[in-house]
């Protein structure tokens, strides 16, 4: 017979191992999880006209004849959840100033010039992956005030059913503006790099590329 020491010693080191084992198996499912993308404020230049291109492709008008002015770019992601899975069908929209900072709409003061030719607004939904797409002008910087000029950026809208609507702005790296910019330093020091992206030219491509990946909440 087994004596009774014996048996209580293995179910002790039994239970251990199990302990042990569940532990790692939280501390993995942790790990698995991603910050989610720090809001930043929608601003006063979202769309009120209605626009009936507001395809993917912002550097051309539907009907005319002529490119955007400016630096093309593409702009890609993945729009994920908390758990690093990726969202289908979720609804990605972007709006901007032109590659002379200034917006299409009624509010914006800005004496630059406008640019017929650029769409300047597009939304699209994200493929079975929770990939999206939008080739855009890289947009210019433009004076708030004496004090304040604000870095390119394009403002993001993302909207899932089920999950909290994300409004955020996406960044350029390397521009001096951004150390000094109100909005973007108000983001957390360890989540900035979330909204700063690094854009580069592809080899089979003359638009330089950026991927900015978006992490939504759960209601």
């Amino acid at each position: 017979m087994k004596s009774l020491d014996n048996i209580n010693r293995r179910f002790i080191l039994k239970a251990s191992v199990s302990l042990v084992t569940a532990t790692t198996s939280l501390a993995v499912l942790a790990n698995s999880s991603i910050a989610i993308t720090p809001k930043q404020p929608e601003g006063p230049f979202y769309p009120i006209k209605p626009q009936q291109d507001k395809d993917l492709d912002l550097t051309e008008v539907q009907g005319s004849t002529k490119p955007a002015k400016g630096e093309i770019i593409e702009v890609t992601g993945t729009v994920f959840d908390q758990d690093n899975r990726p969202l289908a069908n979720a609804v990605v929209d972007i709006w901007q100033a032109n590659a002379a900072g200034r917006y299409a709409h009624e509010q914006d003061s800005n004496d630059a010039p406008l640019d017929p030719n650029f769409q300047g607004w597009g939304i699209v939904k994200t493929d079975e992956r929770g990939f999206y797409r939008f080739k855009t002008v890289k947009p210019g910087a433009y004076q708030v005030s004496k004090q304040w000029s604000r870095p390119p950026h394009i403002h993001f809208k993302v909207a899932k059913r089920g999950y909290r609507e994300l409004i955020t702005q996406m960044y350029f790296s390397g521009e001096m503006l951004n150390d000094t910019d109100a909005l973007l330093q108000e983001a957390p020091a360890e989540q900035r790099h979330q909204l700063i992206v690094d854009f580069s030219t592809a080899k089979d491509n003359m638009a330089k590329q950026g991927v900015f990946n978006l992490v939504l909440a759960k209601i």
